[in-house]
């Protein structure tokens, strides 16, 4: 018998015990062993050691040695991706079932097995683990931080081949199908059964939408299960880790799948807030507008995956045990009931420096609102970040041409944003009254309510704060002063029919999102 077939002749995990016991001798320190359903993971000092159990399930095959190489392998290759600080290598477990080790040196270390070797992160560094702790457990900002550094991994990550147009919605829908049917294993409720039905009539519907995904290359190979305990604080920054390295078929998808499973995940811990914040920072980094029509199909999805473990997880823990956290499934229905119900069109109007990109800010999150940026994409169509300066590159970017092009590109995000059923903020000066009826006739084509946000400040107020722009360099925004006199010489201000529909507020003070929101939501 070989060395594999006398370490794994039984499933019974007693020599995890023993290898437990000999890091405790080795580290001097208590080791910790953590379980899940696929792995083994030893909490040893300031290392983790993560093993694969010997497993064959429908989903992933670690049955064999050689299988579980690969795949430890594998797992430190694409985690390394995202999270490079944490994934040390792949290490050899030597010796014999009843005194284990880890790693050693010629003929006495003939591998029995593998396991993945990490960097120990603190407890409750989890970003599950810090939004349960309230407070400032976990900083918008930090969300910020990590959609920024999602949307460039997406940027980079490797296109998948194309498909045939049938194949590309197949690809989408057979993992949607397959939850829904392992959810309904113990029988198709009432809850589930509507599920399926708003699946079966968003296929028709999306198909097209699928198709030109794929073809336009947005289906990448991605995290694939981004959602709040596979996120984790080192040194102040949240980083992704622990992605799918199993199933290849649950890695290749849509960018905006990862995305959502995030952006689900807070959304079902009942911060809707952060989850609009962590979008409107990905999709201002990453320009992916389009995506925005697929969003609310994956965040049902993504729903009803973690609604599947958390079913799995109490078949595990026994049938009087609470598993914590969030109802899932029920969370993904309410998703599909609010689904297309609140579209309607917000666009700023103000001088430079009135705070208008601020208060969009502070708007969306409470709205659950799309916002697109005239800076950022003015700066996007000339190959430029949202940070970084035009001046010394020979570039225009206020000629006449380059501002027509800003606002076809404003409208055309708008209103996809829109037809998706979101409401939406166009975040731009809007001082000519012909731009600003463009995108009135935009929302009375799609019947959707309109609506201006004028914010207004004192004049040194808006020469202070461009003032403190400028030297900061924070934010898209490249007005000067100069800008700002051209733009108090030559404003068009809102005429009466405009101002019947329109939110004024002063931004010199504080302003009530909230109360806005409810101002906003109220005009027909």
């Amino acid at each position: 018998m070989d060395a594999e077939s006398t370490f794994r002749a039984t499933v019974d995990p007693t020599w995890v015990h023993a290898l437990q016991a000999r890091l405790q001798t080795d580290t001097g320190q208590p080791v910790v062993l953590v379980e899940t359903h696929i792995s083994w993971v030893l909490l040893a000092g300031h290392l983790a050691y993560k093993l694969k159990k010997p497993v064959r399930l429908p989903f992933v095959d670690f049955s064999t040695l050689a299988l579980r190489k690969y795949f430890c392998e594998e797992e430190v290759r694409l985690n390394r991706r995202l999270a490079p600080a944490l994934y040390v290598g792949v290490v050899p477990v030597c010796g014999t079932p009843l005194m284990p080790r880890i790693g050693g040196t010629g003929e006495a270390c003939r591998p029995v097995d593998y396991a993945v070797c990490m960097r120990r992160f603190a407890s409750g560094a989890l970003l599950s683990e810090r939004l349960a702790e309230g407070g400032g457990g976990l900083l918008p900002e930090q969300l910020d931080g990590l959609a920024q550094r999602l949307a460039d991994f997406h940027r980079a990550a490797p296109i998948a081949p194309s498909v045939s147009p049938a194949d590309a919605g197949e690809q989408v829908l057979a993992p949607v199908f397959k939850v829904l049917q392992q959810l309904s294993a113990d029988g198709n409720t009432p809850q589930l059964a509507a599920l399926r039905a708003w699946v079966d009539a968003q296929a028709p519907a999306l198909r097209m939408a699928w198709r030109l995904r794929r073809t336009s290359g947005a289906v990448r190979e991605c995290h694939g299960d981004l959602h709040l305990a596979n996120a984790v604080l080192i040194g102040g920054q949240a980083m992704a880790f622990d992605c799918i390295e199993f199933d290849p078929a649950l890695r290749w998808i849509d960018v905006m799948s990862d995305v959502a499973f995030l952006t689900m995940d807070l959304a079902a811990h009942g911060r809707s807030d952060l989850a609009f914040r962590f979008l409107d920072a990905y999709l201002q980094r990453a320009g992916d507008y389009d995506g925005v029509q697929v969003l609310r199909f994956y965040e049902v999805y993504r729903a009803m995956v973690r609604g599947l473990v958390s079913r799995v997880r109490t078949i595990s823990a026994g049938a009087t045990a609470e598993v914590a956290g969030p109802d899932y499934v029920a969370y993904a229905q309410r998703l599909v009931q609010a689904a297309g119900g609140k579209a309607r069109l917000l666009i700023t109007h103000g001088l430079s420096g009135s705070g208008k990109s601020t208060v969009a800010g502070q708007l969306l999150e409470v709205a659950g609102a799309i916002r697109v940026r005239s800076d950022v994409e003015r700066k996007r169509l000339h190959g430029l970040g949202a940070l970084q300066q035009s001046a010394g590159l020979a570039l225009d970017l206020y000629t006449p041409e380059a501002t027509r092009r800003t606002f076809q590109r404003l409208k055309e995000c708008a209103r996809t944003a829109l037809q998706a059923g979101f409401p939406v903020i166009v975040d731009a000066a809007f001082l000519r009254h012909n731009e600003r009826m463009v995108f009135k006739a935009m929302a009375d084509g799609l019947g959707v309510p309109f609506a201006i946000l004028s914010c207004q400040a004192t004049e040194s107020q808006l020469r202070q704060r461009i003032t403190d722009r400028s030297i900061k360099r924070n934010d898209a925004s490249e007005a000067n002063i100069a800008v700002l006199e051209r733009q108090l010489a030559s404003h068009e201000p809102l005429d009466s029919d405009e101002r019947a529909s329109t939110l004024e507020i002063r931004t010199d003070g504080f302003v009530d999102a909230a109360g806005l929101c409810v101002r906003w939501f109220s005009q027909v």
